[in-house]
């Protein structure tokens, strides 16, 4: 059997693939990764709080669940990256990137967790971390 190589269809240039040879997927793909971002400040109203953090949803269309208080919120949504440093180079972005846009208060981030898949499912499994049935969305503390 003969494939073609990626990117070279019009060059006309084939491989062959010999019977019984696997194909390993390669080790850079991007991963999922869980992200929990906690920042905090000054107290805000909550009705403009709320406001933000649903423009930061449909900002961030990822997004899984805020929850939030006058003078601090968390974030947890799900991060497509190579590794763990892309994912938190992106969350640690996220907060003041859209703060214009979605008119999030002028708070600072405070904590950052960011987990590989596997490891939020484990600790789901074990009774640890968010319960599954916690509403999507923007929520109260």
């Amino acid at each position: 059997m003969r494939r073609v190589r990626p990117g070279t269809a019009s060059r006309g240039a084939l491989t062959s693939v010999a019977a019984g040879d696997t194909y390993e997927e390669p080790k850079d793909l991007p991963r999922l990764w869980h992200v929990t971002l906690s920042v905090s400040g000054e107290k805000v109203p909550l009705p403009e709080l709320r406001r933000a953090l649903e423009q930061l949803a449909h900002d961030h269309p990822f997004l899984l669940t805020s929850r939030y208080a006058p003078d601090h919120a968390e974030i947890r949504y799900w991060e497509e990256a190579r590794d763990l440093h892309d994912a938190a180079a992106v969350a640690l972005r996220l907060w003041g990137e859209h703060r214009q846009t979605a008119g999030l208060p002028a708070w600072e981030i405070v904590g950052l967790e960011v987990i590989d898949r596997e490891t939020y499912h484990q600790r789901i499994a074990e009774g640890y971390g968010p319960a599954p049935a916690t509403p999507v969305g923007v929520h109260p503390f």
